[in-house]
């Protein structure tokens, strides 16, 4: 039975995490059909890619294609010159120019005129140029006209081909950019969102309780997915950032990718309880902060830039990945570890990113790219984020359902059946607490209801449990607002309260005797009457338990006084 419930459970997560991606697909191709009903219009564009006299360094390469054409990886302050005819005719009302540029200044001439010219101010200065797309105006007038781009290359290995140079009209220029990087438009938005919402809540949550951190450091993680997917894309360029500006963005957050992935990881680490595991995880921390501080600030002072400590950033990259693959293997394998759904998330994200990292270094160093799609990195880490949402909620319902379940045993195990007052058990713990306390006054009060037992013999033991619960009403009604009412077996019952003041407790009595009267008015042949006895004290003058005792004995003492005044019979 139990094995069957465990399989019901698995089979509840499993179906909610197929319905959430399910959902994800079927929303993102939904809007991507929004999204691109106009591409087909805005799309049109003139393709410069062939022609092309290329000079590298003094060395002349004649009639060649962009598409195919390949070189070594440019080193900085190499020279780079493309020469060739614009077309006769192309069909657009305002034209512009759309050149991606690479850690490289740019001047653009037509008939030997210079017309566009950025980065080599910054280039002069020792900074960095940055990456990204550039747009040209190129009026109709330059229609076959001679135009010569003119790269010079400000950092070392940054790439090995030269992309597509295409002209489109002015207005369409940065939608076909959004329109063809949609999906990384989306995913890099919601990460983005996502994780700064999250983060601020998790930020004031972790003041109360540290185990939120988790939760925060998949929040800061999608931060730098996200933020680094808007750049290495190009669509967060629609708010006019500078190229230098996207592209320390872009650096900044890659930067930081690893260090909350890290700090994620501790508790699969710890949970191995293997000590070169955990010495390698605090190396391994420890490196990623170090290098990543060094780095900010040799780029902070235009000493070593960002794209010269890339390849070691990616070094450090490979072997988090590693190390990482190699603990949720360890700890998939684990039979102590329960939630394999995190895992199996974390080695989804692991792949994807290092399925991108394989293909940038392959595009940037050699050219060529075998892998066509891009960033799966922000696929993997949004399909993390909704099993993330989908296994808190369902931990949550979890824990509300057992914490319901452990009120209703509590309820239980401390409540009278019969009456619903606290029970014997109740009221003995409420009393040591009070004794643990040192509550400075409080009263003790003991009952005992009369006439039960000939209730239960002339009318039955139906009639009696009406009695009981009579008397428990009265009890409570009279008692309940100044301490705790209990059913301490059978006929007995006992009060208390967190008073000592007796003139109070006085009045108390005189609002027992009313409401006895008014319950047997309100019920037939109830015949109410019970005997009490009371004693009020200090946690300085007496034991509780002792003042319990009084309280017993003067309830006696009353019953003895009420059977000779004839109110009470044998019970």
């Amino acid at each position: 039975m139990k094995k069957r419930k465990q399989a019901f459970k698995n089979f509840l997560r499993g179906f909610w995490i197929f319905y959430a991606l399910a959902s994800i697909i079927i929303t993102t191709i939904s809007a991507d059909k929004l999204i691109t009903k106009d591409y087909p219009g805005i799309s049109k564009y003139v393709p410069l890619d062939g022609l092309w006299n290329i000079t590298i360094n003094d060395e002349l390469y004649k009639d060649v294609s962009l598409d195919t054409f390949r070189f070594s990886a440019a080193s900085k302050n190499d020279i780079i010159l493309i020469q060739r005819k614009l077309p006769d005719n192309w069909q657009t009302s305002e034209g512009v120019l759309r050149i991606h540029t690479k850690q490289a200044a740019i001047e653009v001439f037509i008939n030997g005129q210079m017309v566009y010219e950025y980065g080599y101010d910054r280039f002069m200065a020792g900074k960095t140029v940055g990456t990204g797309y550039q747009f040209i105006d190129l009026p109709n007038n330059y229609k076959g006209k001679t135009l010569l781009i003119k790269f010079c290359v400000t950092e070392d290995n940054v790439f090995s081909k030269l992309d597509p140079i295409r002209i489109y009209d002015w207005k369409d220029a940065y939608r076909v950019i959004m329109t063809e990087n949609r999906i990384p438009l989306f995913l890099g938005s919601f990460l983005l969102i996502f994780g700064l919402v999250t983060g601020i809540i998790t930020i004031i949550v972790l003041t109360i309780s540290t185990k939120f951190l988790k939760i925060f450091c998949v929040s800061m993680f999608s931060v730098c997915m996200g933020l680094w997917t808007l750049c290495y894309y190009d669509v967060i360029l629609i708010f006019s950032i500078p190229l230098y500006s996207v592209s320390l963005l872009e650096y900044v957050s890659l930067y930081l990718l690893p260090i909350p992935m890290t700090v994620y990881m501790y508790g699969d680490v710890a949970s191995l309880e293997n000590k070169v595991l955990k010495i390698l995880y605090w190396l391994l921390l420890s490196i990623q902060t170090t290098f990543i501080t060094i780095a900010i600030a040799l780029h902070t002072m235009d000493i070593v830039h960002f794209a010269a400590t890339l390849k070691y950033m990616h070094i450090i990259i490979i072997c988090s990945l590693i190390y990482f693959f190699m603990v949720l293997v360890l700890n998939l394998k684990a039979k102590k570890k329960k939630n394999k759904f995190f895992l199996a998330g974390m080695l989804f994200i692991i792949i994807c990113i290092a399925y991108d990292l394989a293909g940038y270094c392959m595009e940037r160093y050699s050219g060529y790219s075998p892998f066509n799609l891009k960033g799966v990195s922000s696929i993997g880490v949004t399909a993390f984020v909704f099993i993330l949402i989908i296994a808190f909620y369902m931990d949550m319902t979890k824990k509300a359902m057992q914490e319901t379940e452990r009120n209703s045993l509590l309820k239980s195990a401390y409540t009278d059946e019969l009456t619903q007052l606290h029970n014997r058990r109740y009221c003995k713990e409420f009393m040591q607490k009070i004794d643990k306390e040192n509550t400075e006054g409080y009263t003790v009060f003991c009952f005992d209801l009369n006439n039960l037992k000939i209730m239960n013999d002339t009318y039955g033991h139906a009639k009696g449990d009406v009695l009981i619960q009579s008397a428990a009403e009265v009890i409570m009604e009279t008692f309940g607002d100044y301490g705790i009412v209990a059913r301490m077996g059978g006929d007995e019952f006992a009060a208390v309260l967190e008073t000592s003041d007796e003139s109070q407790v006085i009045g108390l009595t005189g609002n027992l005797h009313k409401n006895i009267n008014k319950k047997n008015s309100e019920i037939e042949n109830l015949n109410m009457s019970m005997a009490y006895g009371y004693a009020c004290g200090s946690q300085n003058e007496h034991d509780i338990e002792k003042l319990y005792q009084i309280a017993d004995n003067r309830m006696y003492e009353h019953k003895e006084k009420m059977k000779k005044a004839g109110l009470a019979a044998v019970r």
